[in-house]
Formats: structure tokens, sequence, C-alpha cells
């Protein structure tokens, strides 16, 4: 195992996490974590249940404050970027997202416009497409299956090419075996146009160059 600090030789960083430390009520779930995303990367975090695997994500993705540690995004604090950390940072939890009152592909097309992209429309109807939606462009979000939902939430992942940081928890939950395998492309394609990815998952991850980061140990494998 070997620290997750790098050398200044290092690939380029697209996120970090420095000295970060996360409390949930009294409880101290970590302190002093460092982790760094790099361009190319894919990282599965790693940790038991209630480690604190989703609030350092959260805190990653600007979402939750850390109790102590800065967060670096392109070599910006996130507190000091945070217009530009929206292009420059996907974040996909356990909720979909996606508003119920609206098209499939009018959500989706929100969703866009918070990215700051152009061709909204364009961009939703392809992203549907690569996900198998298409058909569904239409329809109430209200009235997709969960497997539906979920799709339609990682078809966010498809709307453009930019090289960005990707933090994805558990994003293969609900999804049958092709789903499964479009997704694994996605991340892959991200990684090798200089993207980073860092996910959760339940279940076992083949991905080519995977490195395990473990929270409860701070360190990186792989």
């Amino acid at each position: 195992m070997t620290d997750v600090s790098a050398p200044t030789s290092a690939p380029q960083a697209l996120l970090e996490g420095r000295a970060i430390a996360c409390r949930r009520g009294r409880r101290l779930l970590f302190e002093g974590l460092d982790i760094r995303l790099e361009a190319g990367s894919l990282t599965w975090l790693r940790g038991t249940n209630g480690s604190g695997k989703t609030s350092l994500m959260r805190i990653l993705a600007g979402l939750s404050a850390p109790a102590a540690g800065t967060v670096v995004c392109n070599g910006t604090p996130l507190a000091e970027a945070r217009r530009e950390a929206h292009a420059a940072i996907v974040y996909i939890g356990h909720a979909n997202a996606l508003k119920d009152d609206l098209t499939l592909g009018e959500a989706l097309g929100f969703l866009a416009r918070l990215a700051g992209l152009d061709q909204i429309s364009e961009r939703a109807a392809a992203a549907l497409d690569r996900v198998g939606l298409a058909n569904r462009r239409n329809a109430a979000v209200r009235t997709l299956s969960q497997g539906q939902r979920r799709r339609g939430a990682l078809a966010r992942l498809a709307l453009d090419e930019r090289a960005r940081s990707w933090i994805l928890d558990e994003p293969y939950d609900s999804l049958d075996t092709d789903s499964t395998r479009l997704l694994s492309s996605l991340i892959v394609e991200q990684a090798a146009r200089g993207g980073a990815v860092l996910l959760t998952s339940h279940q076992s991850v083949q991905l080519p160059g995977l490195r395990e980061y473990d929270l409860m140990a701070q360190g990186v494998r792989g």
C-alpha cells in the first residue's frame, strides 16, 4: 500500500481532498484524510458501512462542508470556485435527481443547463439514445421504472465529453447486465479522455486500471 500523497512529478490532479475531517453529529468519522483524483484515474472508494464513504463524496463534490481541511478542484480551492465546479464535477448519488413532473428529456436538459452546456435538446436526445431510453424521452419521470430512472440519471454521464471528475455513489445499483456493461464503458471512456472517476459499489467492480482507496487505512492500492 502506498500513501495517496503524490510527488510533484505525478499526473495532474483534477480533484483533491487535503487533511479532510468529517463529523456526523458528535462522532468523528475521519480526520487528516488526503485523497487525490488524477487525470485518467479510476478509484474505488472502499470502507465499511457507516465509515463515511458517502460523506466524503459529498464533501469532494462541494455538497457538504468538511469539519476541517480543503477540497481543491483543478488547482483552486473549491470554496472559491463553486461556479466553475458545476462544470468540473459530476456527482450522482443514491437519489436520481430527476424531477418527477418533467419528461425524461426535460429533466436531463435541466441538468445539462446546470452544467453550462449548449445544444441542450440535441445533447439530451443523444445521451438518452446512448443509455437505451430514446423511446422514453417524452415520458414523465414518475412513470418510469426504478431501473429506467437510474439509467436516466446515468445518461447525465453521456451529455458531453469534457474531462471532468465524476463522483458516483453506488452507480451500479438497480442496473441489469446490459446497463452495467454500458456504465462500465462510460467510465472507461471518461478515464481515457483524461477525466477522473471516484465510485463506491457493493458489487464487484472490474475496470482496467482500477485502484482502491481504503477509507479506513486512508491509502491507495493498485
